[in-house]
C-alpha cells in the first residue's frame, strides 16, 4: 500500500499517453490580450448588437470556459482553492472529462459497485472502456461496498478509474472515509478514485473533499442539483488535484456554462441561496425520517434499506401492483428492476410534506376491485 502523498503531484502517466500534451481549444475568452482595458471586441464573430429577447446584451458574449466568480464560489464553498474546481455540465461532464482523459480507447478500464448510477458505464462504454462491476453487498438493511474486492478487480483489469457513489445511488448508502483514503492509497500508482457526492448533502459523513490535500489520485463530484434544487440548471463540479483540474479543462468542450446558468448558480452559492439550502435540507431530513418509519409498516413493503440520501430504496412484495397503485393516484416513483440483484424495487423520492401525504394515503388505501355487471 502506497502511503499518503503530501505535497506531491499528480502523477501524469495515468492521463492517456495522447493527451498529456494537448493543449485543448484556445477559445475567444482565454485568447483575449491582457494588460490595455479592451474596449471592442472583434475576436470571436459575436453578434454587435443584442438578441430581441436579450434586452442588456448579457448574452451576446460568449462566457467565460470557467467563470472566475463561480468557480472561486464553490472553492470557498468547499474550503479549496480555485485551482482544484473544474465547472461543468452537471456531474455528468466531469464524470464523462475524467474517462475520457484518463482512459484509452479500447483499453484499460473503470470499476463500479453495482447497482450504481448508470452514467458510469455509459460514459465508459461511449469511449469503448471496459466496465468492470463489483457487487455491493447487500445485508438486508443497507449496502456496503466491498472496497477490497474493488482494489483487487481494479489491480486485475488495469483500470484507470474507480468510481464510488457515497451516498450510492440508489442504495443510499456511504462508503466510509476511512475506506475511500485507504483505497486511493491503495491504487495510487493505477488509478484515479472518483466520489460521486450528489447526495452529500443529505449525509452525516462529513466530504472527501477533506481527504484531498493528502491523495493526489481522489476526484470529488458534487452538484447542484439535489439539495440546490437546481437540477435544470445542469451544474457540477469535479474537485481535484490541480495538475489533474489543468488536464480537465483542457479536454473539456468550450464554453460548458451559459451565462444565464452561471448567474443562476452564483445565486444559489450566495449567503441566502445557502441559508435556504440548509433549511431545505434539514425538512428533508426530517421528513425521511418520518417516511421511512411509515414505510416500514406498511403491509406489501418488504424492505426499506437504510438511507443517507434524499430517497429510500424498497423492496415489495407485488412491484406492478404498487406501481399501478401509485400511478392511478398521479404518482411516479423510479422501476429499478433494471438492474442486478432488484428484482423487486423501486425508489421513492423524498418530496414535500404534502406529497409525501399523498404518497402514504396511495399506499394505504386497499385496492379495489372492479366486477362486470350481469347481462
Amino acid at each position: 500500500m502506497t502511503p499518503p502523498q503530501d505535497d506531491v503531484g499528480f502523477p501524469l502517466h495515468l492521463v492517456r499517453e495522447d493527451l498529456r500534451d494537448f493543449a485543448g481549444y484556445s477559445s475567444a475568452r482565454t485568447s483575449a490580450p491582457t494588460g490595455i482595458p479592451s474596449r471592442i471586441w472583434l475576436n470571436a464573430n459575436e453578434s454587435g448588437v443584442a438578441s430581441s429577447a436579450d434586452a442588456d446584451g448579457s448574452a451576446r458574449r460568449y462566457p467565460d470556459p470557467q467563470p472566475a466568480a463561480l468557480v472561486e464560489a464553490f472553492a470557498d464553498l468547499w474550503a479549496t482553492t480555485p485551482d482544484r474546481v473544474v465547472v461543468g455540465r452537471g456531474s455528468d461532464e466531469a464524470i464523462e472529462l475524467l474517462v475520457r482523459s484518463l482512459c484509452r480507447p479500447g483499453g484499460d478500464a473503470v470499476v463500479v459497485t453495482s447497482p450504481t448510477f448508470g452514467m458510469y458505464a455509459v460514459s465508459a462504454r461511449l469511449h469503448g472502456v471496459p466496465v468492470i462491476e463489483v457487487p455491493q453487498v447487500d445485508d438486508e438493511l443497507r449496502w456496503r461496498v466491498d472496497t477490497a474486492g474493488v482494489a483487487a478487480a481494479a489491480r486485475e483489469s488495469g483500470a484507470r478509474v474507480v468510481f464510488l457513489a457515497s451516498p450510492g445511488n440508489p442504495t443510499g448508502s456511504v462508503v466510509p472515509l476511512r475506506e475511500v483514503a485507504a483505497l486511493a492509497d491503495e491504487l495510487a500508482d493505477q488509478a484515479v478514485v472518483v466520489v460521486d457526492e450528489a447526495y452529500g448533502e443529505f449525509a452525516a459523513q462529513r466530504s472527501a473533499v477533506t481527504l484531498l490535500e493528502e491523495h493526489p489520485t481522489l476526484v470529488v463530484l458534487r452538484t447542484l442539483s439535489k439539495a440546490h434544487a437546481l437540477a435544470g440548471a445542469r451544474v457540477g463540479i469535479a474537485l481535484a488535484h490541480p495538475d489533474l483540474v489543468s488536464v480537465l479543462r483542457r479536454v473539456q468542450a468550450p464554453y460548458p456554462l451559459p451565462t444565464p446558468v452561471t448567474e443562476l448558480a452564483l445565486r444559489a452559492l450566495g449567503e441566502s441561496g445557502l441559508e435556504a439550502t440548509g433549511s431545505h435540507v434539514g425538512d428533508v431530513l426530517r421528513l425521511r425520517d418520518q417516511v421511512g418509519r411509515w414505510l416500514r409498516d406498511l403491509d406489501g413493503i418488504r424492505t426499506v434499506y437504510a438511507s443517507e440520501a434524499n430517497f429510500f430504496l424498497v423492496r415489495c412484495d407485488d412491484p406492478d401492483a404498487l406501481l399501478h397503485t401509485l400511478g392511478a393516484a398521479g404518482i411516479v416513483v423510479r422501476d429499478m428492476r433494471h438492474l442486478p440483484r432488484l428484482q423487486d424495487a423501486l425508489r421513492i423520492t423524498i418530496g414535500t410534506g404534502p406529497e409525501m401525504e399523498a404518497l402514504r394515503a396511495a399506499l394505504s388505501t386497499p385496492p379495489t376491485t372492479t366486477e362486470e355487471n350481469p347481462a
